[in-house]
Parts: structure tokens; sequence; C-alpha cells
């Protein structure tokens, strides 16, 4: 049984040594879930000012950007070539500021090349944007200081991590209390047996060490998150065909997810809310996850959940709240969530995009 040490350095050689670039990954994971709708332009504006020896080395799976960052303390785990770091450093402004972490040297100091540049591209005084090497179970080793991130981003990198429980109980100790934990990842149609998990090459395409979508409810809920929301998902494609032989029926979805630290003594009441229009890049409409679209000027009831969530994180000031007389327990019920399946979501999309690969057979 390979140890969790053994994982690392595998995933350190295949990614800081084996991959030039996203086209020699084996599968689609590098291509990005459709999400409820369009990125903002500030995203895509931000993207596209990014140096392109660091897009080169982009392995990400998704587009984990969420709204409204001014100002922010962001922490990206596992931030490889620095891609979304230095998107980020230019969506929080000069007044926010941005830390990376990743366990390969190679890519720190390949990202710590661009810090400067950056810099001077986004017309900064002194740069927002910090690299360390260090691993993203262990962030308080690293310096990271408890309750001090606003919110912390993960792009297809969980799925590489050995104990992604210690992963979840570190990004929740390190966020403040109303804090947002927003990640894509690959997620497996069912739970991955052990035999796939000794494979290196079906661990470092993340297909090895996927969690079976559901086990994600159950961890967040187990470091003390809320209950997940589902953003946006697709399909994955395997292209190399001793691969897909290898994974058999099991079959792999990108799905992003944002989950908030709460206050323990939380009220949970439905309550009736109402969009000011108040985020800039957002004046009609913010569609905050794949079931809840809330346009400006437009009451919406959510349950308690929904409401603890926006009357405490950094959402407050953006909606008029007026809770309704029916309380809720805070143990739900035999819940179900379907909702949160990554598959059907990607199903009723219909999103499943192909990416180029050297090895495709």
């Amino acid at each position: 049984m390979a140890t969790s040490n053994d994982v690392r350095e595998n995933v350190k050689k295949y990614y800081g040594q084996r991959l030039e670039s996203s086209c020699d990954l084996q599968t689609s994971a590098a291509s990005c879930p459709l999400a409820c709708s369009p990125p903002p332009r500030s995203v895509t504006d931000a993207l596209s000012l990014v140096h392109p020896q660091v897009i080169k080395r982009f392995f990400g799976c998704g587009l984990p950007f969420p709204a409204k960052l001014e100002g922010c303390r962001v922490l990206d785990l596992g931030s490889g070539s620095g891609r979304d770091c230095f998107a980020f450093s230019k969506l929080v402004g000069p007044s926010g500021h941005v830390t990376g972490i990743d366990m390969t040297e190679e890519l720190i100091t390949a990202s710590r090349q661009y810090v400067e540049y950056h810099q001077e591209k986004f017309g900064y005084e002194k740069p927002n944007v910090t690299f360390v090497q260090a691993y993203m179970e262990k962030l308080t080793e690293a310096g990271i200081q408890k309750d001090s991130m606003d919110v912390v981003i993960s792009n297809c990198v969980i799925c590489l991590c050995p104990d992604k429980r210690a992963v979840l109980q570190q990004a929740f100790d390190v966020l403040k209390e109303g804090g947002e934990l927003y990640f894509s990842d690959m997620y497996a149609s069912s739970v991955i047996p052990d035999h796939m998990k000794q494979d290196p090459v079906l661990w470092g395409e993340g297909m090895g060490g996927s969690l079976f979508w559901k086990d994600l409810i159950s961890l967040a809920h187990g470091v003390g998150f809320s209950t997940p929301h589902l953003v946006s998902a697709s399909h994955i494609v395997i292209h190399n065909s001793e691969l897909k032989e290898k994974a058999g029926d099991i079959r792999y979805a990108s799905g992003t997810y944002r989950l908030f630290k709460l206050p323990k003594d939380s009220v949970l009441s439905r309550s009736t809310v109402t969009y000011n229009g108040t985020i800039a890049e957002l004046p009609d409409q913010l569609d905050f996850d794949s079931s809840h679209c809330f346009k400006k000027g437009v009451g919406v009831e959510v349950n308690g959940k929904m409401t603890a969530i926006l009357q405490k994180s950094r959402f407050s000031s953006d909606f008029e709240i007026q809770m309704l007389d029916k309380q809720e327990s805070s143990s739900e019920s035999a819940p179900q969530y379907c909702h949160l399946n990554p598959f059907l979501l990607a199903d009723k999309r219909g999103s499943s995009v192909k990416q180029c690969s050297k090895t495709v057979k």
C-alpha cells in the first residue's frame, strides 16, 4: 500500500518533471466545466493578461473565480504555475492579497519568476501575490494563520492529495468566519478501488485519487463546513485507451463547489432574500450556484442554510433579508442530494469538453 509520502513524491515528479503543458494530460480534466452563466468580463480580462508561459503549464480542471473578490485575502491550494493566482491578483486589486501554495519546487520556482511581470502589467506599486512551497494538508505549518483568509480556492488538485479530510480541515481553519472554500475538482461516479489508487499514472491524472462525489458532502460536514453548493459540472473524457480500460465502469466529472464557514451558533430560519444588484460586474443577476439565481429586486424564499450564508459571508451587504417564521432544525432528516450530483448536472447541460492530448489512441 502506497504511503502519503509516496503519493506526494509521485505527484511532484508527474507535474514538476514529466508534464510540460496541459496538452500532456490524458484526460479532458483541464477543460473548464460549463458554469451557470459565462464568467464576468473581469475574469476573462484578468486571465488574458497572464503571461503565456504561465498558462502553458496550467493543469487545472475548472474556472474557480467567485464574484466579489476586491480587497479579499485569497489562498490558492495547489497553485501550480500560478495562472489562477496572477488572475486573482488582478481581481483582488492592490488592497487585496493572494497566496499560492504548492508542493512542487519546479512550479513554485517558475511562478515566482513572473511576480514582477504581473505587478508591472497591473500597475501595482508593490506585488500582491506570494508563492509558498508547502503541503496543503499542513497550511498552519507553512505560516498561514488561522482565521486569516476570506476565500480559499483550488483548481483540480485536491484529487491529487492522499488526505482530503486534512485539506478540508486546514482550509476550514485558515478561513475567517463567513469565509468560503470555492474549488473545482475531479469526481468519480463510485468509490475508487484500492488497486487504482496504487497506479502512479492514474493518480497523476486525478483518476486514482478522485472522490466519490457523495463523500465530499460527508467530509465537508465532518470538518465543520456548510453543505456544499454545486456551481458547475462537465463530464471528463479519458483520451488514453489504456487508462480508459483501467477505469472500467467508473466515470469522471469535473465539478465546482462552494462551501462556507458559518458560525456554530447560526440560527437556521427560512427567509425571503432580495439581491440589490450592488456587485459591479453583476448588476442584474447573481448566479450563486446551479440551484440559486438571484435577480435584482426580486424576492426569493431560501432555506435556513442559505439565509445564514448570505447573512454571514462577504455577500451580506448585497442582499435585503426578511426573516420568515419558519425555523429549521440544524440536523436535516434524510437529506436528498441529487442537486449536488455533478454527473446529473453535466447530463442536464450536455457538457463534455475534449482537450488536446499527445497520446490519444
